[in-house]
């Protein structure tokens, strides 16, 4: 990496993220293209929005997160909600987590990344499914599909972050923006009581620029006052690895 860009983000970097905090978690900026090129290798951060089909990828700069780029869903099925059985052809919700061996360069669709459905929540919910992925050839029955460009691009970064120490990436799905509006919006939805177990994972990132920890107790997910550590590792027990396609 540039010594310029990391001198630029360690200056500077921490008064502008504070700066953007807001109540009403906005969105943040990309950096640069030129930036982001830097950043190639860096410790990385995905978060979905199912609502707004947008899939959020996120670089570690100095001590925090920041946006490199965002980018349209292409296809996803089966609505809002999480995914509860094979066949539903819902795309998953909740708290997730990829490495090495969750990578699928050669996928039949195009680029391939298994987020890890089920974890221990789905597991400890009697939720059953297999295959659930990110990946290329804008075509779903229950996975988070991109065009095979976006998909080069977002699985270039998180192979760069493995293969430079990332352990596991956190890869955080949610059906929207989780504000009080949203959630005030979708109140009488039977998924409110799940949805308001994510919420405090979005208001901890957008707060501090770090990814949650998240752990699972007593078949909910519980979001600890204490970030992820810097390679985005999560428990062992939340983790539910399965063979990409």
């Amino acid at each position: 990496m540039g010594k310029i860009a990391w001198l630029f983000a360690m200056i500077f970097l921490p008064a502008v993220s504070f700066a953007n905090v807001t109540s009403s978690f906005a969105p943040q900026a990309p950096v640069s293209n030129e930036f982001k090129k830097d950043l190639l290798g860096t410790p990385v951060y995905i978060q979905i929005f199912k609502e707004e089909r947008t899939l959020e990828l996120y670089g570690k700069i100095g001590n925090q997160f920041r946006l490199l780029d965002s980018y349209r869903i292409c296809n996803f099925s089966g609505g809002l909600g999480p995914k509860r059985r094979t066949g539903d052809f819902k795309s998953p919700e909740g708290f997730y987590t990829v490495n090495m061996s969750q990578m699928k360069p050669d996928s039949r669709f195009y680029r391939a990344i298994n987020i890890g459905f089920p974890n221990q929540y789905d597991r400890d919910m009697g939720y059953d499914g297999k295959y659930l992925m990110i990946h290329g050839a804008c075509v779903s029955v229950g996975c988070y599909a991109m065009t095979d460009g976006k998909m080069d691009e977002i699985y270039r970064y998180v192979d760069a972050a493995l293969r430079n120490g990332q352990r596991d990436i956190p890869v955080n799905i949610y059906p929207f923006r989780m504000t009080d509006a949203n959630l005030a919006r979708h109140k009488y939805s039977v998924y409110a009581d799940f949805w308001k177990e994510l919420q405090p994972g979005y208001q901890y990132f957008a707060e501090h620029h770090l990814p949650p920890s998240v752990t699972v107790m007593n078949g909910k997910y519980v979001v600890n006052s204490s970030p992820a550590n810097s390679t985005g590792q999560a428990t062992q027990s939340m983790l539910a690895f399965t063979q990409a396609k």
